[in-house]
């Protein structure tokens, strides 16, 4: 028996997605973020803008400098690094452009 738990859907993705495969601008509808990114074809990001919302005690990787919450030594992500197909990250993001490559965007709360 499946458990209808709105928390789930809110945190995994089951509101909504979206598809890139361009250099233009992906942002989330009104009052939604991106949750999760699976890479369709190899990717590299020009901009992955982490939501800062929850400040610093939750933070995601970027495009941008990291932040206290990353880690120790947690970088940002370079335009020259390269995301494999297959892969998903998983976070909260107000916006992602790419420079080359194909995703699919997950959206929740």
């Amino acid at each position: 028996m499946g458990i209808n738990s709105t928390e789930v859907s809110y945190g995994f993705g089951q509101m909504g997605s979206g598809y890139l495969d361009d250099t233009g601008a992906l942002t989330p509808p009104t009052g939604k973020v991106i949750v999760a990114i699976t890479i369709i074809d190899n990717a590299k990001f020009t901009t992955l803008t982490a939501d800062t919302a929850q400040g610093n005690d939750a933070a995601f990787i970027g495009t941008a400098n990291q932040v206290n919450g990353n880690g120790p030594n947690s970088e940002a992500i370079a335009a020259a690094d390269l995301f494999a197909k297959g892969i998903t990250l998983y976070g909260r993001w107000t916006a992602c452009t790419l420079a080359s490559g194909t995703v699919v965007v997950y959206y929740g709360e």
